[in-house]
Protein backbone atom coordinates (compact mmCIF):
# COMPACT_ATOMS: atom_id res chain seq x y z
CA UNK A 1 0.00 0.00 0.00
CA UNK A 2 1.04 3.54 -0.27
CA UNK A 3 2.90 5.01 2.68
CA UNK A 4 2.14 9.04 1.66
CA UNK A 5 -1.99 8.14 2.73
CA UNK A 6 -3.29 8.95 5.50
CA UNK A 7 -5.64 5.57 5.63
CA UNK A 8 -4.79 2.64 3.46
CA UNK A 9 -6.28 -0.67 3.35
CA UNK A 10 -6.25 -4.01 1.54
CA UNK A 11 -9.30 -6.22 2.58
CA UNK A 12 -9.50 -9.62 1.46
CA UNK A 13 -12.41 -10.64 3.59
CA UNK A 14 -14.94 -9.43 6.80
CA UNK A 15 -17.10 -12.03 8.17
CA UNK A 16 -19.98 -11.82 10.92
CA UNK A 17 -21.78 -14.88 12.02
CA UNK A 18 -20.61 -17.31 9.57
CA UNK A 19 -21.77 -14.43 6.80
CA UNK A 20 -19.05 -12.87 4.51
CA UNK A 21 -19.81 -9.06 4.55
CA UNK A 22 -16.85 -7.11 3.05
CA UNK A 23 -14.72 -8.83 0.04
CA UNK A 24 -11.99 -7.64 -1.88
CA UNK A 25 -11.36 -4.09 -0.86
CA UNK A 26 -8.76 -1.99 -1.76
CA UNK A 27 -9.20 1.90 -0.34
CA UNK A 28 -6.39 4.74 -0.50
CA UNK A 29 -7.62 8.21 1.87
CA UNK A 30 -4.83 10.59 1.14
CA UNK A 31 -4.06 13.79 3.56
CA UNK A 32 -6.37 16.76 3.35
CA UNK A 33 -9.58 14.58 2.17
CA UNK A 34 -12.57 14.33 2.47
CA UNK A 35 -14.17 11.28 1.01
CA UNK A 36 -17.61 10.31 1.24
CA UNK A 37 -19.20 6.15 1.18
CA UNK A 38 -22.54 5.45 -0.21
CA UNK A 39 -24.66 2.41 -1.37
CA UNK A 40 -27.64 0.92 -0.78
CA UNK A 41 -29.13 -0.43 2.86
CA UNK A 42 -27.02 -3.54 3.45
CA UNK A 43 -24.18 -2.70 1.50
CA UNK A 44 -21.92 -2.98 4.54
CA UNK A 45 -20.93 1.00 4.23
CA UNK A 46 -20.62 0.86 8.40
CA UNK A 47 -18.78 -2.30 8.41
CA UNK A 48 -16.35 -1.40 6.29
CA UNK A 49 -15.84 1.81 8.21
CA UNK A 50 -15.80 -0.15 11.67
CA UNK A 51 -13.37 -2.20 10.32
CA UNK A 52 -10.89 1.35 9.46
CA UNK A 53 -11.20 2.02 12.34
CA UNK A 54 -9.60 -1.46 14.09
CA UNK A 55 -13.13 -2.68 15.64
CA UNK A 56 -13.58 -5.61 13.88
CA UNK A 57 -11.15 -8.22 12.56
CA UNK A 58 -11.23 -8.72 9.18
CA UNK A 59 -8.35 -10.56 7.10
CA UNK A 60 -6.94 -7.02 5.81
CA UNK A 61 -3.57 -4.93 5.99
CA UNK A 62 -5.04 -1.50 7.56
CA UNK A 63 -1.97 1.16 7.20
CA UNK A 64 -2.38 4.46 9.30
CA UNK A 65 0.02 7.34 8.46
CA UNK A 66 1.85 4.81 6.35
CA UNK A 67 2.18 2.56 9.45
CA UNK A 68 0.07 -1.13 10.00
CA UNK A 69 -2.67 0.09 12.28
CA UNK A 70 -2.12 -3.40 14.44
CA UNK A 71 1.62 -1.70 15.47
CA UNK A 72 0.46 1.24 16.65
CA UNK A 73 0.00 1.33 20.73
CA UNK A 74 -3.72 2.37 21.44
CA UNK A 75 -3.39 5.71 23.21
CA UNK A 76 -1.58 7.24 20.09
CA UNK A 77 -4.12 5.37 16.98
CA UNK A 78 -6.82 6.81 19.19
CA UNK A 79 -4.70 10.23 19.33
CA UNK A 80 -4.34 10.11 15.12
CA UNK A 81 -7.68 8.58 14.34
CA UNK A 82 -10.78 9.96 16.14
CA UNK A 83 -14.18 7.76 15.32
CA UNK A 84 -17.93 8.92 15.67
CA UNK A 85 -20.02 6.15 15.41
CA UNK A 86 -23.94 5.59 14.60
CA UNK A 87 -26.12 5.46 17.43
CA UNK A 88 -23.36 5.39 19.87
CA UNK A 89 -24.31 4.88 23.09
CA UNK A 90 -23.26 7.20 25.83
CA UNK A 91 -23.69 8.25 29.83
CA UNK A 92 -27.08 10.16 29.28
CA UNK A 93 -26.36 12.07 32.88
CA UNK A 94 -22.74 13.03 31.61
CA UNK A 95 -23.23 17.11 30.88
CA UNK A 96 -22.46 17.94 27.34
CA UNK A 97 -18.99 19.47 28.33
CA UNK A 98 -17.99 16.36 29.79
CA UNK A 99 -19.16 14.21 26.72
CA UNK A 100 -17.03 16.44 24.73
CA UNK A 101 -14.03 16.43 27.18
CA UNK A 102 -13.68 12.02 26.63
CA UNK A 103 -12.23 13.04 23.45
CA UNK A 104 -9.21 14.49 24.98
CA UNK A 105 -8.46 11.19 27.46
CA UNK A 106 -5.90 9.90 24.79
CA UNK A 107 -4.09 13.39 25.16
CA UNK A 108 -3.69 12.95 29.08
CA UNK A 109 -1.84 10.80 31.29
CA UNK A 110 -3.52 7.98 33.54
CA UNK A 111 -5.99 10.07 36.50
CA UNK A 112 -4.55 13.22 35.25
CA UNK A 113 -6.99 15.96 35.06
CA UNK A 114 -7.66 18.35 32.01
CA UNK A 115 -5.21 20.73 31.30
CA UNK A 116 -5.50 23.81 29.73
CA UNK A 117 -4.68 22.93 26.25
CA UNK A 118 -7.83 20.17 26.83
CA UNK A 119 -10.31 22.69 28.22
CA UNK A 120 -9.13 24.81 25.00
CA UNK A 121 -9.92 22.21 22.57
CA UNK A 122 -12.88 21.41 23.89
CA UNK A 123 -13.90 24.78 24.19
CA UNK A 124 -12.94 25.06 20.10
CA UNK A 125 -14.73 21.80 19.32
CA UNK A 126 -17.85 22.73 21.11
CA UNK A 127 -17.99 26.34 19.70
CA UNK A 128 -17.79 24.88 15.99
CA UNK A 129 -20.45 22.80 16.27
CA UNK A 130 -22.48 25.28 17.98
CA UNK A 131 -23.01 23.49 21.10
CA UNK A 132 -21.54 25.65 23.45
CA UNK A 133 -24.33 27.35 25.02
CA UNK A 134 -25.76 24.00 26.62
CA UNK A 135 -22.23 22.77 27.68
CA UNK A 136 -23.92 21.99 31.18
CA UNK A 137 -26.83 20.45 29.76
CA UNK A 138 -27.08 16.29 30.49
CA UNK A 139 -27.13 14.45 27.22
CA UNK A 140 -30.86 13.14 28.48
CA UNK A 141 -32.02 16.81 28.06
CA UNK A 142 -30.77 17.54 24.45
CA UNK A 143 -32.50 17.06 21.62
CA UNK A 144 -31.44 13.87 18.76
CA UNK A 145 -29.96 17.25 16.78
CA UNK A 146 -28.32 18.43 19.70
CA UNK A 147 -26.94 15.12 20.81
CA UNK A 148 -25.31 14.70 17.49
CA UNK A 149 -23.58 18.27 17.51
CA UNK A 150 -21.80 17.36 21.22
CA UNK A 151 -20.62 14.02 19.57
CA UNK A 152 -19.46 15.51 16.14
CA UNK A 153 -17.48 18.20 19.04
CA UNK A 154 -16.21 15.07 21.03
CA UNK A 155 -14.41 13.51 17.86
CA UNK A 156 -13.41 17.26 16.73
CA UNK A 157 -11.72 17.46 20.14
CA UNK A 158 -9.27 14.42 19.74
CA UNK A 159 -8.08 16.78 16.81
CA UNK A 160 -6.67 13.78 14.81
CA UNK A 161 -5.29 13.81 11.76
CA UNK A 162 -7.60 10.95 10.61
CA UNK A 163 -11.40 11.57 11.01
CA UNK A 164 -14.30 8.80 10.44
CA UNK A 165 -17.92 9.46 10.75
CA UNK A 166 -20.80 7.00 10.49
CA UNK A 167 -23.62 8.26 9.82
CA UNK A 168 -22.65 12.00 10.87
CA UNK A 169 -26.18 13.84 9.48
CA UNK A 170 -28.35 11.74 11.63
CA UNK A 171 -31.11 13.74 13.25
CA UNK A 172 -29.42 16.98 11.39
CA UNK A 173 -31.67 19.91 10.02
CA UNK A 174 -30.63 21.17 6.69
CA UNK A 175 -29.33 24.08 8.26
CA UNK A 176 -26.86 22.49 10.29
CA UNK A 177 -25.97 19.91 7.66
CA UNK A 178 -24.54 22.74 5.80
CA UNK A 179 -22.19 23.52 9.08
CA UNK A 180 -21.19 20.11 8.93
CA UNK A 181 -20.18 20.43 5.51
CA UNK A 182 -18.43 23.68 6.14
CA UNK A 183 -16.47 21.95 8.95
CA UNK A 184 -15.53 19.17 6.76
CA UNK A 185 -14.18 21.59 4.17
CA UNK A 186 -12.30 23.38 6.36
CA UNK A 187 -10.51 19.87 8.31
CA UNK A 188 -9.92 19.24 4.33
CA UNK A 189 -7.93 22.38 4.19
CA UNK A 190 -5.90 21.48 7.54
CA UNK A 191 -5.04 18.61 6.37
CA UNK A 192 -7.09 16.14 7.97
CA UNK A 193 -8.64 12.98 5.96
CA UNK A 194 -11.92 12.24 6.36
CA UNK A 195 -14.04 9.48 5.94
CA UNK A 196 -17.86 9.67 6.16
CA UNK A 197 -20.50 7.11 5.76
CA UNK A 198 -23.47 9.23 4.39
CA UNK A 199 -27.45 8.35 2.64
CA UNK A 200 -27.28 11.56 1.81
CA UNK A 201 -26.34 11.57 -1.90
CA UNK A 202 -27.01 14.90 -2.75
CA UNK A 203 -24.23 15.93 0.40
CA UNK A 204 -21.94 12.92 -0.95
CA UNK A 205 -21.46 14.33 -4.37
CA UNK A 206 -19.76 17.60 -3.02
CA UNK A 207 -17.25 15.29 -1.42
CA UNK A 208 -13.37 15.27 -3.05
CA UNK A 209 -13.57 11.39 -3.22
CA UNK A 210 -16.58 9.23 -3.37
CA UNK A 211 -16.79 5.61 -2.86
CA UNK A 212 -19.79 3.66 -4.02
CA UNK A 213 -20.50 0.63 -2.42
CA UNK A 214 -22.62 -2.98 -3.47
CA UNK A 215 -23.44 -6.34 -1.78
CA UNK A 216 -20.02 -5.98 -0.01
CA UNK A 217 -17.49 -4.59 -2.50
CA UNK A 218 -16.50 -1.81 -3.63
CA UNK A 219 -17.40 -0.93 -6.83
CA UNK A 220 -16.25 2.05 -7.80
CA UNK A 221 -13.85 4.84 -5.75
CA UNK A 222 -12.87 8.42 -7.75
CA UNK A 223 -14.18 12.28 -8.13
CA UNK A 224 -17.72 12.24 -7.67
CA UNK A 225 -18.55 14.11 -11.17
CA UNK A 226 -17.28 11.32 -13.58
CA UNK A 227 -19.23 9.68 -16.07
CA UNK A 228 -17.93 6.65 -14.76
CA UNK A 229 -19.03 7.12 -11.21
CA UNK A 230 -22.75 8.23 -11.77
CA UNK A 231 -22.65 4.59 -13.98
CA UNK A 232 -21.39 3.29 -10.87
CA UNK A 233 -24.21 5.17 -8.45
CA UNK A 234 -26.80 3.94 -11.13
CA UNK A 235 -25.82 0.19 -10.57
CA UNK A 236 -25.81 0.30 -6.89
CA UNK A 237 -29.10 1.85 -6.42
CA UNK A 238 -30.71 -0.49 -9.58
CA UNK A 239 -31.05 2.76 -12.17
CA UNK A 240 -33.59 4.57 -9.22
CA UNK A 241 -32.30 7.75 -9.59
CA UNK A 242 -30.57 10.37 -12.27
CA UNK A 243 -28.61 12.98 -11.78
CA UNK A 244 -28.27 16.37 -12.86
CA UNK A 245 -25.89 19.14 -12.47
CA UNK A 246 -27.46 22.41 -10.92
CA UNK A 247 -25.04 25.68 -10.57
CA UNK A 248 -22.27 23.47 -10.35
CA UNK A 249 -23.18 20.81 -8.22
CA UNK A 250 -24.53 17.41 -9.03
CA UNK A 251 -27.66 16.49 -7.39
CA UNK A 252 -29.58 12.26 -7.47
CA UNK A 253 -32.74 12.51 -7.60
CA UNK A 254 -34.42 9.81 -6.87
CA UNK A 255 -37.67 8.78 -9.45
CA UNK A 256 -40.52 5.58 -9.73
CA UNK A 257 -39.54 3.83 -12.75
CA UNK A 258 -43.56 2.53 -13.60
CA UNK A 259 -45.19 4.49 -15.90
CA UNK A 260 -46.76 7.86 -14.73
CA UNK A 261 -50.32 8.61 -15.84
CA UNK A 262 -50.81 11.40 -18.58
CA UNK A 263 -50.43 14.54 -17.40
CA UNK A 264 -53.31 17.43 -17.97
CA UNK A 265 -53.22 17.97 -21.67
CA UNK A 266 -52.19 14.23 -22.41
CA UNK A 267 -48.79 14.86 -22.29
CA UNK A 268 -46.59 11.80 -20.64
CA UNK A 269 -44.11 12.42 -17.78
CA UNK A 270 -41.24 10.30 -19.17
CA UNK A 271 -38.42 9.63 -15.90
CA UNK A 272 -35.29 11.08 -17.17
CA UNK A 273 -32.28 8.54 -17.08
CA UNK A 274 -28.59 8.81 -16.43
CA UNK A 275 -26.46 12.12 -16.10
CA UNK A 276 -28.49 15.27 -17.67
CA UNK A 277 -27.63 19.23 -16.95
CA UNK A 278 -30.44 20.84 -15.82
CA UNK A 279 -31.40 24.06 -17.17
CA UNK A 280 -32.79 26.91 -15.66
Amino acid sequence: MTTNMALSAALQSLRLQDAEILRDIELALPAACWMAVVGPNGAGKSTLLRALAGLLPARARIDLLGRELQRWEPRASARALAWLGQNEASADELSAYEVVMLGRLPHQAWLAPPSAQDHEAVARAMHRTQCWDWRERPLARLSGGERQRVLLARALAVEAQVLLMDEPLAHLDPPHQADWLQIVRELARQGVAVLSVLHELNMALQADQLAVMQGGRLRHLGPPGTPACHQALQAAFEQRLHLVQLDGHWLALPFDPAPRPPAEGGAQILPLRGSQRATR
